[in-house]
């Protein structure tokens, strides 16, 4: 069982209101809900703040985060959209009718909550101000823990704002794109610790930095999508390059088109034609590279070689211990 309390509270009793964490909310439902093959992946409940008549008040959060994580579960994941506090005790989050910051949910609580999960796998996603200051004590000489299973992902640090840009939340957006298959590796996992890369990676230095802080002794993944090669061509890398450090021998015969072909040079073979196609599938992932030719088609023409990358070695070898 997957389950998901995602929350976005644009309107706020006594502070500014926010405008597109009720919309960050909806997304990020709609990319948890299923698969990329549209199967069945988090059970989500939505809580959302739109105005006077449609609130979520602090008991309503504070509850809702406690049944979370009281839920026996492969992995129980809270999202929060909203206006952060911080102060020297510690930090917040704001509900509707937070009257001042230390009102709000406190972290400690949605920490100490998850830390006591029965749930396999804890992930705590916050898109609020100041939300680094989750799992961080708050005095120095303290321990901060989490307990195994648990990820905390952040917009920003504890001393930086979470920044809207047109409409929606510079975060949320970035892991929505993540999530839908920009943070994707070859069999079409997306886990926390890829979306996180993501997420840093299109944040400049001189922006808001997202925060990851984990205990895992591996990363569940998130979300499936159809990966970029069929995973049976994948675990014949092995075919291929049956060793660490080993090339695969090309000629014309590998080569489809006949065109710039010398009179001299063999006729394609359909088998190999076929193994070439698969080779060729692994140059564009950048898993092979071919050897003193600046493309496949040179390397097979001229007789060349083509050679594992270092990603491709990472793959050859995943493959090699039936991890794929």
């Amino acid at each position: 069982m997957r389950i998901a309390l995602i929350v976005g509270i644009n309107y706020y009793d006594r502070g500014d209101p926010l405008y597109g964490c009720v919309d960050d909310a909806h997304a990020i439902q709609a990319v948890l809900q299923r698969h990329g093959d549209g199967s069945v992946n988090f059970d989500c409940k939505l809580l959302t703040a739109t105005g006077p008549a449609d609130r979520v008040e602090r008991n309503e959060l504070k509850d809702n985060v406690s049944e979370l994580f009281k839920a026996t579960a492969e992995i129980a994941l809270f999202y929060f959209a909203g206006h952060g506090h911080i102060e020297a005790t510690g930090g917040y989050l704001l509900a509707t009718n937070s009257a001042r910051g230390d009102e709000g949910l406190s972290l400690s609580d949605v920490l100490t909550y998850a830390n006591g999960s029965p749930a396999q796998n804890k992930i705590i996603v916050l898109d609020s101000c100041h939300a680094g200051i989750a799992g961080t004590p708050p005095a120095p000489g303290d321990l901060a823990t989490l307990s195994e299973g648990l990820t905390v992902l952040t917009a920003s640090t504890a001393d930086q704002y979470a920044t809207e840009e047109n409409g929606r939340g510079v975060f949320t957006t970035l892991l929505v794109d993540a999530l839908y298959g920009g943070a994707a590796n070859l069999t079409g996992d997306i886990s926390p610790g890829s979306v996180y890369a993501h997420v840093d990676q299109s944040l400049g230095a001189w922006e808001q930095r997202p925060v990851f802080k984990t205990n895992v002794r591996e990363f569940v993944s998130l979300r499936r999508v159809p990966p970029p090669i069929e995973l049976d061509d994948l675990r014949r890398i092995t075919e291929f390059f049956p060793a660490s450090g080993a090339g695969f021998q090309l000629d014309p015969t590998f080569e489809p088109e006949l065109k710039g072909r010398d009179p001299d040079m063999p006729a394609p073979d359909p088998e190999n034609t076929r193994k070439f196609a698969i080779l060729q599938r692994y140059n564009r992932l950048n898993l092979v590279v071919p050897v003193d030719a600046p493309h496949m088609w040179h390397a097979a023409m001229q007789s060349k070689t083509c050679r594992l990358t270092v990603l491709g070695e990472h793959y050859r070898r995943l493959a090699e211990r039936r991890r794929i």
